[in-house]
């Protein structure tokens, strides 16, 4: 029962993570900050746990995956279309080289399912096995740019988005452990840690307000000095 809800609630925070930015970058046109690499991956990685839920069954993975490479693949275009500097061939190399990899990657093991000595879990433990490695790589992009130059415009990440990914990715880590999915608590473990480092960087650079100038106290002598005034009725 308690597994079903964190599977439950870990699928509704994954769906919802990518909404808020998805406003900013696509209605405000704010992508500021954003890592192209990290959106690439954004939108390669859950084809790939769409893939891997198709292949064990997990619907889990399936509906939430789904939401999540759509509104990525928007985050991305916002981010293409408000930066011509990364449309450039040089920019587009860098950034989708390990997008492509593993989009590469995923096709070669979704074909291999297709073969009748190769059953769906097994290709799903390679591809698991794939993906939370890649993990590691994606969750990199994001935080590093952002500790790199620091110096950076922000205006364009949205706390709410990293705050509801650090949410979900709590959840899915404990319905991996749960669930006995090495492969999901392990990707979901790497990306609470990059979660939490991008959070503590836009809690960190956060512009802070200043406080209204408080009046200056009134002294006993100004005090002594008007009121003698006011009785010699000047």
């Amino acid at each position: 029962m308690l597994l079903h809800v964190f599977g439950t609630l870990g699928a509704a925070l994954s769906m919802s993570i990518a909404w808020p930015q998805v406003y900013r970058s696509c209605v405000r046109r704010r992508t500021s900050g954003l890592s192209a690499t990290a959106c690439m991956l954004g939108v390669a990685m859950p084809l790939g746990w769409v893939t891997y839920g198709l292949l064990i069954g997990d619907p889990f993975q399936v509906v939430t995956n789904v939401v999540s490479s759509s509104t990525g693949a928007a985050i991305l275009l916002a981010l293409l279309i408000t930066q011509p500097h990364l449309r450039t061939r040089k920019a587009l190399l860098t950034s989708a080289g390990t997008a492509a990899g593993v989009l590469a990657a995923v096709m070669i093991i979704a074909a291999l399912a297709a073969l009748p000595q190769v059953s769906g879990p097994a290709a799903a433990a390679t591809l698991g096995s794939v993906l939370a490695c890649v993990s590691f790589v994606s969750a990199i992009p994001q935080p590093l740019a952002l500790l790199r130059d620091r110096n950076q415009d922000l205006s364009g990440l949205s706390p709410l988005r990293w705050r509801l990914a650090a949410a979900a990715c709590a959840s899915w880590l404990l319905y991996g452990v749960g669930a006995g999915q090495p492969a999901v608590w392990a990707s979901a473990l790497v990306g609470l840690t990059s979660a939490l480092i991008v959070n503590g960087v836009l809690i960190a650079r956060a512009p802070r307000r200043a406080k209204a100038p408080s009046a200056a106290p009134v002294t006993w002598r100004h005090e002594v000095v008007t009121r003698n005034l006011a009785t010699a009725g000047v």
